[in-house]
């Protein structure tokens, strides 16, 4: 061990040092050896990740550790300011400003700077006023810790101005003051006519019945997970979040093509929509059936086929249809829910499923969708299968979910990225709903919700 030679003199001197003087200097030295800890306690970024979209825009930190932080608002011009303790400014975070897309529909642009020691502030120009929601997100999945700030307008977007935006309904109600490019209520049309798919039945002598459609028949689609939330990951790297949404889309054209129906999607763009949200636009818009699309995911990766699930009251159909259901069913704590928002609405929309009716023709639209994508792909089990789903718990609409395909199977994969082949399954889903609406024509409802 190295010694190092002090002398006589130098030996006295150092017997000739106060206590005062020892102090100060042993805490001298215990200040230089914690300083080095003292900086690497500022956790860094891990990531930052920005998901825009028309409902809202969801900005998420992700760190190491826990982040501190405070934020407030800022009038004339609109402002967002977000105070974070214990972060470093480094390149990711350095990245942030230019994730910020110009069509955003609520941030203008994002500066990031060190406020103070131990303290980044991020400053949010804004392009509207808006109701931010900051909150943090324990370590979940392939997360760590993640400081989540989502930037909702003021004024909600309202599935049923969209509508009526479409020209699909009349909209009655106030037009807010900050959409001037909301059209003027259009005059009550008549309603479409309506195709032989839909409008012809037949007794067993011939005669056509009476099955006339008087408005058109609203189906919600529901392409699962989105933004925060992949969903499974296949061996070749392709997300169920895509696949769903895609698939999605190409039945909302299919859909939208008959002048009898229309499609609402949940998603229409790589963001995230809570469980109890998906379930609530469904009923805002007074949709006749719900379809939730996915692509599923096993451990084994031989497993394969497509499969239909509803709801269940009295626990799952299978020990693999109840891990489906808690596999589906924590998008929530994936995606990123805040729960300090307590919605007495969605708190209703989530309640068990009691109405044997509601249940009763969910079923039946299982089995007619099943039975066409039995022409597609193989069946991963012959008859429609049940779970407690929080997203088919929507009371008064027929609700199914429909496993596509299995992601994680390698062949299958690659079938789901297809474009021929989610086009088959955009075909068969919808003669599934024709077939089903044939026998089961929608009960009169108003054009409009009223809720």
């Amino acid at each position: 061990m190295f010694k190092p030679i002090v002398s006589r003199r130098g030996r006295s001197a150092a017997r000739s040092l106060s206590r005062r003087d020892f102090l100060a200097f042993s805490g001298a030295a215990l200040l230089l050896s914690v300083s080095p800890v003292g900086r690497a306690a500022a956790t860094s970024l891990l990531a930052v990740r920005v998901w825009p979209s028309l409902e809202y825009t969801r900005i998420t930190l992700e760190s190491r550790d826990a982040l501190k932080f405070s934020h407030f608002t800022v009038q004339n011009p609109e402002r967002l300011v977000i105070d974070i303790e214990g972060v470093e400014l480094n390149n990711v975070l350095g990245s942030l400003p230019g994730k910020i897309a110009d069509t955003d529909p609520y941030i203008k642009l994002i500066r990031a700077g060190r406020n103070k020691p131990g303290v980044v502030r991020l400053v949010m120009e804004l392009k509207t006023e808006v109701k931010p929601q900051v909150f943090t997100l324990a370590p979940v999945g392939q997360y760590g810790h993640r400081l989540v700030m989502d930037i909702y307008p003021s004024q909600p977007v309202d599935p049923l101005m969209q509508l009526a935006r479409r020209g699909d309904i009349q909209y009655q109600g106030d037009v807010a003051p900050d959409q001037p490019d909301a059209p003027a209520q259009p005059p009550a049309a008549e309603p479409p006519p309506e195709p032989p798919s839909l409008a012809e039945s037949r007794d067993g002598g011939g005669k056509e019945t009476e099955a006339e459609v008087s408005r058109l028949i609203t189906i919600v689609l529901d392409p699962g997970h989105g933004g925060e939330d992949p969903g499974a990951v296949g061996r070749g790297g392709s997300f169920e979040k895509n696949v769903t949404l895609e698939v999605a889309q190409r039945l909302q054209k299919k859909i939208d093509a008959d002048p009898a129906m229309r499609a609402v999607l949940t998603r229409d763009a790589d963001f995230f929509v809570p469980l109890g949200t998906r379930v609530a636009k469904a009923r805002r818009v007074r949709a006749d059936l719900f379809v939730s699309i996915h692509a599923d995911a096993f451990v084994r990766p031989d497993a394969r086929g497509s499969s239909v699930f509803v709801l269940s009251d009295r626990g799952a159909s299978s020990s693999a249809a109840r891990w489906l259901a808690q596999r589906e069913n924590s998008a929530d704590l994936i995606g990123g829910v805040n729960l300090d928002v307590k919605d007495p609405y969605l708190a209703r929309t989530l309640l068990d499923l009691s109405q044997t009716a509601t249940m009763n023709d969910s079923m039946k639209l299982g089995r007619a969708v099943l039975g066409e994508l039995g022409g597609v792909n193989t069946l991963h089990k012959p008859h429609v299968e049940q779970a407690g789903f929080a997203v088919l718990k929507a009371p008064d609409v027929p609700s199914i979910l429909v496993e596509t395909a299995f992601i994680s199977n390698p062949e299958e994969e690659k079938r789901l990225t297809d474009d021929a082949y989610q086009d088959k399954l955009a075909d068969a889903i919808l003669r599934g709903i024709r077939r089903y609406l044939a026998k089961n024509p929608p009960l009169a409802k108003s054009r409009l919700a009223s809720l």
